[in-house]
């Protein structure tokens, strides 16, 4: 009998994240994803709905509307400033900065643009105003051991693959 995905089960799929409209690739894995149904957020709830019921060898497609999660592009979360008001170590495209306002909440920005003058932060998650879709290759289906379950994934991943493997979807 072969298993199916239900809460408890450890779970190791594979997946790519496009966008629906340029067919670009945006995300994936090279490791795979290890997590146990139910009882791990790595994925979106969006995701883990259609994989339930789903085995090993399943292949499945699933379309998001990506605003729907993070909410619509807020244009008021981008900011420009002169190049020489920004310490050296955030000057790269790509660089995550961590900026607090007067209350004390945290948000991520993502420098985006750069030139010779300029640099460009973005506080909206990158797939803000995308519908894109997310490709599951599932490659093993188990019941989960106790561990396992109280960890959400399976125990003894390296540390950095782990985190490497955080979906933002």
């Amino acid at each position: 009998m072969t298993d199916t995905i239900q809460d408890n089960k450890l779970v190791e799929l594979t997946y790519r994240v496009t966008d629906l409209k340029t067919g670009d690739l945006l995300a994936g894995v090279e490791f795979p994803l290890g997590y146990v149904h139910g009882r791990s957020d790595v994925l979106s709830r969006a995701v883990t709905q259609e994989l339930e019921g789903k085995s090993a060898g399943d292949v499945i497609e699933v379309t998001i509307d990506c605003d729907r999660i993070f909410g619509p592009r807020d244009e008021s979360l981008v900011f420009t400033d002169r190049i020489d008001n920004v310490p050296e170590e955030y000057r790269e495209i790509g660089t995550t900065i961590h900026m607090e306002n007067d209350t004390g909440e945290t948000r991520s920005f993502l420098v985006t643009r750069m030139d010779d003058r300029t640099l460009t932060v973005d506080g909206n998650n990158p797939l803000c105003g995308r519908v894109v879709v997310f490709t599951l290759e599932i490659l093993s289906v188990r019941d989960a051991t106790e561990e396992e379950i109280a960890a959400g994934g399976a125990v003894g991943a390296p540390a950095d693959v782990d985190e490497a493997l955080k979906v933002p979807i």
